[in-house]
């Protein structure tokens, strides 16, 4: 026997445009028994307030049903047109039901009332009304666009309205799903008050299909706001592509799920220039940059200046750097390090690496004098916090000592 309290009674001013549909309306034993019995109509035992006709109701209202006279509710279930349930509560008598969870903004429900009278004979009313509108919805907007990326690209999450308290995050948060085949254990990351990052504890397996749904619309979310709809998105993962250029030697290793399928002299940032340690996610390839000293500070006419068309561009930061050709450079690449901060190559070399990468692969320097690559804010640096680290971004669990603070967006600066 289930000692859970069933549902049982009235809708109060919750309630909007109420259109009343009897299930059945008599009573008739079929072997004397009063659980044998067809369903009465039980409009009379229950007491439904509603606002007017035409009206919808307040979402910001609990539902109600109360039983009147000598008959008792037994059961509640309220849906909305998406099948969700709205949680609730029947008192131990049977005599009232009031829901526990807030309403959906903008909703048609359905609820339907299950009844019996002093003789224990069943009766049933059905109820159907809509909710108002969200007056702000909040709505999310997913990255990157639909494609196929590597293992290492972040699902992003913009929000259209800010949200700072703790508890709304979260039902943000829940709301927001990542599905993957095969599937992996992930996280979102709150960046700042609009802007979530979600990536796995380890990079996306190779071949696998990534949806994400933002189940906000209607949703609660805080004080008079709710979610709205958001387009859901779908990506493929590609192959496991991971370059690892080590300023010590001078070389780069690219390899493809897990074999190493090219090693290639280069050249990295110089002292003062320091190509940035650390994981780097492509951000996107550009075949032609026009690359000016002016643009990272170096003042036009000095030892340092220079204004170069560069090729096979493939960039891991917005402030500039790249993985490109400089042919300038051929003589000290694989024997010392030259460039304004990038990962210079031959040409032929930069093609190459060019035609065999896509956004989301992985690039990692590593014995670097340079600082290390930034979580957040110039580029995708999200693999560089571990994973315990990472989940203390997540409203969803308890931080354990100061978030990572975001950096502000640097301007796109190409370097070489």
């Amino acid at each position: 026997m289930n000692d859970t309290p069933r549902i049982r009674t009235v809708l109060s001013c919750t309630l909007l445009a109420v259109t009343v549909t009897v299930v059945a309306s008599a009573c008739t034993e079929t072997d004397g028994h009063p659980l044998s019995a067809r369903a009465y109509d039980a409009a009379d035992q229950l007491a439904v307030s509603a606002p007017a006709d035409g009206a919808k109701a307040d979402p910001e209202k609990p539902l109600e049903i109360t039983a009147k006279g000598e008959g008792r509710i037994t059961d509640v279930t309220a849906t909305d047109a998406s099948g969700h349930h709205l949680a609730g509560e029947l008192t131990a008598d049977g005599q009232r039901w009031r829901s526990t969870a807030a309403l959906a903004a903008g909703a048609r429900y359905t609820v339907r009332v299950s009844t019996e009278d002093d003789d224990g004979a069943p009766g049933t009313r059905t109820y159907t009304f809509e909710t108002a509108p969200a007056k702000r919805a909040l709505t999310a907007t997913f990255g990157p666009e639909a494609g196929t990326y590597g293992v290492g690209q972040p699902i992003t999450a913009e929000l259209s309205l800010p949200v700072k308290d703790r508890k709304a995050r979260a039902v943000v948060e829940r709301a927001l799903k990542v599905r993957s085949t095969p599937a992996v254990e992930g996280s979102w990351y709150w960046v700042d008050d609009k802007k979530l990052h979600f990536r796995p504890k380890e990079y996306w397996p190779a071949g696998a299909s990534v949806t994400v749904t933002g189940n906000l619309d209607g949703l609660k979310v805080g004080d008079k706001l709710y979610g709205g709809a958001s387009k859901p998105l779908k990506l493929t993962i590609g192959d496991r592509i991971e370059a690892v250029a080590d300023a010590g030697s001078h070389y780069m290793t690219v390899k493809r799920n897990g074999e190493v399928i090219n090693t290639i002299p280069v050249t990295t940032g110089k002292p003062g220039f320091s190509t940035r340690n650390g994981i780097k996610v492509i951000l996107g390839k550009e075949y032609y940059v026009r690359m000016r000293g002016t643009s990272v500070g170096i003042a036009e006419g000095s030892s340092e200046s220079y204004d170069l068309p560069v090729y096979y561009a493939t960039r891991v930061t917005w402030s500039g750097e790249y993985v490109h050709a400089a042919p300038w450079s051929v003589g000290s690449q694989g024997v010392a390090n030259v460039s304004h901060g990038c990962v210079g190559m031959s040409t032929g070399n930069a093609a190459w690496f060019y035609e065999t990468v896509r956004p989301g692969d992985i690039v990692r320097t590593v014995n670097s004098i340079g600082d290390m690559m930034d979580p957040f804010g110039n580029g995708f640096g999200d693999w560089n916090l571990s994973w315990d680290k990472w989940r203390q971004g997540s409203a969803l669990v308890e931080a354990a000592g100061s978030p990572v603070a975001p950096t502000e967006k640097a301007r796109l600066r190409p370097s070489i």
